[in-house]
């Protein structure tokens, strides 16, 4: 791993502690609108903000690489600043409950979201800069979309990251999982508890 690797996988580490610090600030001057808007800004700008400017230094890019081959992973940057998130499910969930904002979120990061989007409060999305959603899709209970998957071979690892897209009108029942590069046209119901395989493409 890299030098540049190694310090941004201090990243979770160092905003948790921002936010613990923003928060008590906050506490500490309840009437303060400022103080309580920094912290919001910390648990929710601050990672897509940090994000966008190392898409700019360097760039996502899709398809497969060695996870353990020298030389900076693009990847693992981008991905230290979503882990948070994971580890902390409820700060997303709550975006859920606000209409539009869920898919508001996933737009600041880079992802293509149509209209009337529906997100049950218990999804997953593992790479939020990654997917493609058309208008009035929704997205079932406990539903989830992986846009990378890291195997084995060849004594090695291999990381394979694609954008998943979705096409309009499409139901994913509950617990239903998406792999990466998978494709699913518009007007396709997935019944409960599908698994949609690396690349696969559904079709109606």
């Amino acid at each position: 791993m890299t030098l540049r690797a190694r310090l941004f996988t201090l990243f979770p580490a160092a905003w948790l502690l921002l936010v613990l610090l923003t928060f008590a600030s906050w506490i500490n001057a309840p009437t303060s609108v400022l103080r309580a808007l920094l912290w919001l800004a910390t648990v929710y700008l601050l990672p897509v903000a940090c994000f966008r400017l190392h898409q700019l230094a360097w760039p996502l890019a899709e398809g497969r690489t060695r996870l353990d081959a020298p030389g900076y992973v693009h990847w693992w940057g981008a991905h230290q600043f979503q882990l948070m998130y994971t580890a902390f499910p409820a700060i997303e969930a709550s975006l859920r409950l606000i209409p539009g904002g869920y898919s508001a979120w996933l737009r600041l990061w880079g992802s293509r979201i149509g209209r009337g989007v529906h997100w049950t409060p218990r999804i997953d999305i593992s790479d939020r800069s990654l997917l493609e959603v058309g208008d009035g899709v929704i997205f079932g209970h406990r539903s989830a979309c992986y846009a990378h998957l890291v195997q084995p071979r060849s004594g090695g690892l291999i990381l394979y990251v694609r954008r998943i897209r979705i096409g309009q009108g499409v139901q994913l029942g509950a617990g239903s999982r998406l792999g990466p590069g998978v494709s699913i046209t518009a007007g396709v119901a997935l019944p409960p508890l599908t698994d949609v395989g690396v690349g696969r493409r559904v079709r109606a």
